[in-house]
């Protein structure tokens, strides 16, 4: 009779284990809270009113300034903040007090509170370094880095310590008033491209897909449940090439593209036509599986066009239903890498004339977001 009950316990000592194991990284999708459900609500509906701008690390420095309480290149120019802000949480997975660009996440949570207050929207992308060499994201000469991660790899527990810091942030993400945050959260983006060690040519579309599985669960289990998820590749193709790698209607909520417009002005016309392209294909597919869609990183490195806002960007986006539009930071370590304008910089009139289209949305457009 011992015996018996002795292996009645292992056994469910034994089961109780993998039950244990399999809820680590296997989860519905959780429910998410009223906030953030509204926010979705009205990302769908935003395209009939018009287009959220955004802009990169936009509170946190730009051209010639760092830290200053209140300001912002955007604002300055055109006197009023982006609608939508986004920031990066790479080196948040290392325990670190600073992001991969010097800024800490302290200062980074104090600037997501500011604008959620402003009634603005937050983007989060999460460059995070490679788990198997201790490189940085654009490491890629080591092969298998996917496959350390996934269940089973020699990674796998690293990585989930990793997700459990990303979602203690997010979960950390509150008020005064006791409201937690809502985010469009980015993760393993332009992956239509190799540049970055979840790229195309670094793993299989299962294990890509399952690498979204897992964040996405690991997230929902640690009670993360005021995020939304975009899925933006790069502007590698459409059709097979967008969506093979497509990690599920249920795991998804946004549908975006990453497109940058390369070699000054000679490269506007390669621009308009490719952006077309890929904006005329994520509509569709924004139709088909009931998705809000959003050009979700864009930009002309240091701005040498005085007319492109108004004679490159706006024709392109003012033809298709997008959420919002979101151009790439103004470092202040590097000259010349900038995609927003500031005092004085060539485009920063035309820039003007963007903002006083009615069909661009800044911070002072977008008060209830989250009703």
């Amino acid at each position: 009779m011992k015996k018996l009950l002795l292996i009645l316990c292992m056994f469910t000592s034994i089961t109780s284990c993998i039950a244990k194991n399999d809820e680590e990284t296997t989860s519905t999708t959780g429910q998410r809270t009223v906030l953030t459900e509204n926010l979705l609500k009205n990302l769908r509906t935003m395209h009939e009113t018009g287009f959220m701008f955004g802009h990169h690390d936009d509170p946190l420095y730009g051209i010639g300034w760092e830290g200053d309480a209140g300001r912002s290149d955007v604002k300055s120019v055109c006197g009023d903040y982006p609608a939508v802000m986004s920031f990066d949480l790479g080196h948040i997975e290392l325990g670190d007090a600073k992001s991969l660009d010097n800024i800490t996440f302290e200062k980074i949570r104090t600037e997501m509170i500011n604008h959620y207050k402003r009634g603005g929207m937050i983007s989060v992308s999460w460059h995070l370094n490679n788990p198997l060499t201790g490189g940085d994201s654009w490491d890629v000469k080591t092969p298998g880095v996917v496959t350390s991660v996934l269940p089973g790899g020699a990674k796998h527990e690293l990585f989930l310590t990793w997700l459990d810091r990303v979602a203690a942030f997010f979960n950390n993400l509150t008020t005064e008033e006791g409201d937690k945050i809502p985010v469009l959260f980015r993760p393993w983006h332009e992956h239509t491209g190799s540049w970055f060690w979840w790229g195309k040519e670094h793993c299989t579309p299962e294990q890509y897909k399952q690498l979204w599985q897992i964040t996405r669960n690991r997230l929902d289990v640690k009670g993360v449940n005021n995020l939304l998820y975009a899925y933006s590749p790069g502007t590698e193709g459409i059709g097979d090439v967008y969506m093979e790698r497509y990690p599920g209607d249920e795991y998804v909520d946004l549908l975006g593209v990453d497109g940058y417009q390369f070699g000054g002005e000679a490269g506007a016309e390669g621009f308009t036509k490719t952006m077309n392209s890929m904006l005329t294909f994520i509509t569709k597919m924004g139709k088909e599986h009931n998705k809000p869609i959003a050009f979700t990183e864009t930009g002309l490195e240091a701005l040498p066009m005085s007319n492109w806002w108004t004679e490159i960007l706006l024709p392109i986006v003012d033809k298709y239903p997008i959420a919002y539009v979101l151009v790439w930071r103004n470092a202040r370590e590097r000259d010349n890498h900038f995609y927003a304008p500031y005092p004085g910089q060539v485009s920063a009139t035309d820039f003007v004339k963007f903002y006083q289209n009615p069909k661009t949305l800044f911070s002072q457009d977008v008060k209830n977001l989250y009703k």
